[in-house]
């Protein structure tokens, strides 16, 4: 599963940030890494830098094996709470999905038995 990790001008984008960004990601998504082939992280700060609350945007998306990419955002006071906050939405958007997948593939249609021939 491949973590990329975007932040706009008005955050300070380093090794260290993406690196933590990305060791988040991966441990609250660990059970899906097998079904994601790409998980992207947009950061941004909503208000600039003019400080308040909730300005702090993590976005994620998800592009899971097969299927339509599943997007969540989560703004908090700090940039830690916001990715946190996204992941573990994340996390609860996949499940609902991969639960969703494994119910409908478990209904298996009814089949009339079959009839002997009579000769």
């Amino acid at each position: 599963m491949q973590i990329q990790v975007n932040s706009d001008n008005h955050i300070q984008g380093n090794e260290r940030l993406n690196e933590w960004v990305r060791s988040t990601v991966e441990s609250t998504l660990e059970r899906f890494e097998e079904d994601l082939t790409r998980i992207e992280v947009h950061l941004r700060d909503e208000n600039g830098a003019k400080p308040g609350p909730h300005d702090k945007r993590c976005q994620l998306e998800a592009r899971p094996k097969g299927h339509q990419p599943v997007s969540v955002n989560h703004t908090a006071t700090s940039l830690e709470q916001a990715v946190e906050g996204a992941a573990t939405k994340l996390n609860n958007a996949l499940d609902h999905l991969y639960g969703k997948l494994r119910s409908k593939r478990s209904v298996l249609p009814h089949s009339e038995p079959e009839r002997e021939l009579e000769e």
